[in-house]
């Protein structure tokens, strides 16, 4: 392949992106009294969004559907020619119906959208002609018009799907912001993958607790609290002092440091070469935070402790990797 053609298709490709680049800039104009209508009436929606489009439009009312819908506010697709026949018995008197057509003259949008009006369904249209008939039909119009489409030809839908696709997660955000919809309700929607671990796991999640907890008084010698770190396998034992409360911390990397400095293992006691005040961490914080605070300490295991100071529990970045926090 030659230079001239390689210079060709990013030549291309920078063409694409600075003109759908323009497209969704100039989608700001349109966020006017028409887009604060529609919010309000997704807003008071009793029931849910029906978001409906053909072709290229309906995939991404099929995305913008998903968006809604993780976001609080209850979405779902409904293909229009599926609609017609039969489907469109999903859609009650409580919903509202998000219609999304480039043109505003698709058909399939054309045929149902009375019956939509008839069942005093209220109907939001987006399209990218405020004269076409679906714009003048609806109760409310919000515009994705583009100056023009990425395709040289002007034909394939490219600027105008990205400029819809924009709009639409304008709507969901503002929905979003004005629900109040936090951190929480987003992490119930998303139970699955990293994403759902990283917001619903907390530390009592995943630590170890009980008889798993690896500890030794602090009168306990450091063979002691070696054979302590065996047998609980965290690489680590918490130490604690005369009340219960968790005193300090003894590591594999301080065993490391120590092993230079001939100190006897079997008559030493622990409380001479442990770590005091070590960081802990209450049970009922996000797992991801515990990740974050051992990162930033560069530690690599973590004791769960009371209010009192008692140990509770106890982890570490393995815990957290096979939790999937990681």
């Amino acid at each position: 392949m030659s230079n001239s053609t390689t210079q060709s298709f990013r030549l291309l490709g920078e063409r694409v992106i600075d003109i759908e680049t323009a497209a969704v800039s100039g989608l700001k104009r349109f966020l006017d009294d028409s887009f604060e209508q529609a919010c309000e009436l997704l807003l008071a929606c009793a029931g849910r969004v029906i978001v409906i489009g053909m072709g290229k439009s309906g995939h991404i009312g099929g995305k913008i559907a998903a968006t809604l819908a993780s976001t609080g506010t209850p979405a779902f697709f409904v293909h229009p020619g599926e609609a017609s026949h039969g489907d469109l018995g999903m859609i009650t008197a409580q919903d509202v119906v998000l219609a999304i057509s480039n043109s505003g003259e698709t058909g399939e949008l054309l045929a149902i959208a009375p019956l939509i009006k008839r069942r005093g369904v209220k109907l939001i249209s987006m399209t990218g002609n405020p004269n076409s008939t679906l714009a003048e039909i609806a109760d409310v119009h919000v515009c994705i018009a583009v100056e023009q489409e990425a395709c040289p030809l002007g034909l394939a839908p490219t600027s105008s799907t990205t400029a819809t696709l924009v709009m639409g997660d304008a709507l969901a955000v503002a929905l979003l912001n004005a629900r109040g919809f936090t951190a929480d309700d987003f992490a119930m929607s998303h139970p699955g993958g990293s994403l759902g671990r990283r917001l619903l796991l907390h530390i009592h999640d995943i630590m170890h607790g009980g008889e798993r907890i690896p500890l030794v008084p602090e009168q306990a010698t450091i063979s002691e609290a070696l054979l302590e770190m065996s047998r609980k396998g965290l690489g680590m034992t918490g130490v604690t002092d005369t009340q219960g409360k968790l005193a300090g911390i003894f590591t594999d990397g301080d065993l490391r440091r120590i092993l230079d400095q001939r100190i006897d293992l079997h008559t030493t006691a622990i409380a001479k070469v442990m770590t005091r005040n070590p960081v802990t961490i209450g049970p009922d914080v996000l797992a991801a935070q515990g990740l974050k605070l051992m990162e930033d300490r560069k530690i690599n295991g973590l004791f769960v402790t009371d209010e009192n100071g008692i140990a509770q529990g106890a982890l570490n970045m393995h815990d957290l990797l096979k939790a999937g926090v990681m």
